[in-house]
């Protein structure tokens, strides 16, 4: 009798388990699906395709092709995240890198830590690798151009309900003389309305 009550216990745990095990459905990588309201995937992207196409959109661009004859080298500086959430700032900033570089209209310049590996590996090189097939040092191409930022947000809530106001301001500074060339927004408004339970 005891042996078919532990039986029955373990069964039922197990029930219980399983019944607390969560459900997971695998979605395209380009699907939005706002869970929270908060600051997602689909907004870092849809703002850095937007913002960079503005910003190439501008007078800046051709004058600098009509007067060096080449494309503008641009490097993403420093994107802070003064907002109330915790928001991945890299992941933003790879999302303009890659819509800057995907336009095919500027060159792209690596960060100060993504260069910090190159040259050490150009290091290596000078010790193991042949002499035709080592890169020389010194020969890097440097930024005409640096893109830098701030993301804010205010959040307005009355009970469950809030609304969302997101900010991401985007300047592009010329390295040679440090004046803005550019200067864009993008503003994402999100009306959060929570589920109330009724009897």
């Amino acid at each position: 009798m005891r042996m078919f009550r532990t039986c029955g216990i373990v069964f039922l745990s197990l029930l219980l388990l399983g019944g607390c095990a969560p459900k997971v459905t695998r979605i395209e990588a380009g699907e939005v699906r706002d869970l929270s309201g908060r600051w997602n995937d689909s907004d870092s992207q849809m703002v850095a395709e937007a913002m960079i196409q503005d910003c190439l959109n501008r007078p800046w661009l051709s004058e600098f092709s009509a007067k060096s004859g080449k494309k503008p080298d641009i490097i993403v500086g420093q994107i802070r995240n003064r907002s109330s959430e915790h928001i991945s700032a890299e992941t933003f900033t790879k999302d303009l890198e890659r819509a800057l570089l995907n336009s095919g209209r500027a060159s792209f310049v690596a960060s100060a830590e993504e260069r910090q590996g190159v040259r050490e590996e150009r290091l290596d090189m000078d010790v193991n690798a042949a002499p035709e097939t080592r890169q020389t040092m010194g020969m890097e191409a440097g930024a005409n151009f640096m893109l830098i930022g701030t993301l804010n947000s205010i959040t307005d809530r009355e009970g469950k309900d809030a609304v969302v106001f997101y900010q991401v301001n985007l300047e592009l500074v010329d390295l040679s003389n440090n004046r803005k060339v550019w200067i864009g927004d993008k503003k994402i408004k999100k009306f959060v309305e929570r589920a109330r339970y009724r009897p």
